[in-house]
């Protein structure tokens, strides 16, 4: 209750920031940490929405961005009202499909055979699918571009994170988007197995349940990178609910007197992209991985996002799979 008047009225948490907090003020001071370096920035699900609004606040702050994009017709439409607005903005659009192996490691191959450092990865893009579709990999959609691409994006991509941190002295960033949402998950619900290929489908537990692997994956590879003492920090982060593509395609299961009155209380594009680019720039996250962040203040996640064994559990589940494949 109390967390939900804090976001109601727009109160500041501990970071100065709240709910009413928009990607451009939260970034106002962080030229400090993006001046010494030239630093890039790799955002997924930048077509549109909080990722667009991610992409044109970071290149605002001077950050090469590169947008993997599935439909690069839209995402170079991105890059011209970016650069229009900016047109010192370095910006590079990549074909990409989150939802296929062989598309994703085609991505990584070329992101790397441009030689850029990478010092930024937000995994932003969801999926939302009200009926059950399968990837070309025959992996329920929502689970396999939600939560095995990123993971599997990020695997790729993480010498070249560690790399740069260690020859630059700047700490990589990896910003999972999630969802409060993934508190809804049972327990119970959570296998994997059946999250590849659900026998009774539901289009919300579905994106729930890749919501709560991305927490899951911040927390097991936060141990994982402490471990071996590399300067990468990974955290999650809940965006609000924002107006976008994925809340127009819930609107079926709602009455649209019932969507109207939702819609006053959801934050505008810029509001929702705050606490990603706060996580991914702010020099009060130095150091800080394996967090769970809403509304640009750190907050508490759910009893089975926090199971170590759960996350580790999944982790290893997602390796098996993806070695198969």
């Amino acid at each position: 209750m109390k967390q939900t008047i804090r976001y109601l009225v727009g109160l500041e948490g501990p970071s100065g920031f709240g709910s009413n907090s928009t990607a451009e003020q939260v970034t106002k001071d962080c030229y400090s940490f993006s001046t010494p370096h030239n630093l890039t920035a790799i955002i997924t699900g930048a077509t549109s929405g909080i990722g667009a609004e991610t992409a044109r606040v970071l290149a605002k702050r001077g950050i090469t961005i590169v947008i993997p994009a599935r439909d690069v017709e839209k995402g170079t439409s991105v890059k011209e009202k970016i650069q229009k607005e900016n047109p010192k903005a370095k910006i590079t659009v990549l074909k990409i499909d989150l939802s296929s192996f062989a598309s994703i490691k085609r991505f990584c191959t070329e992101f790397l055979s441009l030689e850029l450092p990478l010092n930024i990865l937000i995994n932003n893009a969801g999926k939302f699918c009200q009926n059950l579709e399968f990837s070309e990999d025959k992996i329920e959609m929502t689970f396999a571009t939600n939560y095995l691409g990123h993971h599997l994006m990020t695997e790729l991509l993480l010498e070249k994170m560690i790399e740069t941190a260690t020859q630059t002295g700047v700490d990589g960033r990896i910003v999972n988007v999630s969802s409060v949402i993934h508190s809804w998950v049972r327990r119970d619900r959570f296998n994997f197995n059946n999250m590849l290929g659900p026998k009774n489908y539901n289009g919300t537990r579905a994106y729930a349940q890749s919501k709560m692997a991305m927490i899951m994956h911040a927390k097991e590879l936060t141990k994982q990178l402490k471990a071996r003492n590399a300067r990468v920090m990974i955290n999650a982060v809940h965006p609000g609910i924002v107006k976008t593509g994925i809340f127009r395609d819930h609107k079926g299961l709602v009455t649209d007197s019932l969507f109207f009155l939702a819609a006053k209380f959801l934050k505008s594009t810029s509001q929702g992209a705050s606490t990603t680019c706060y996580v991914a720039l702010s020099q009060e996250t130095n150091g800080v991985s394996g967090k769970y962040f809403v509304d640009c203040n750190e907050s508490h996640c759910s009893n089975l996002a926090n199971d170590e064994s759960e996350a580790r559990k999944l982790w290893k589940q997602s390796r098996a799979l993806i070695q198969r494949r």
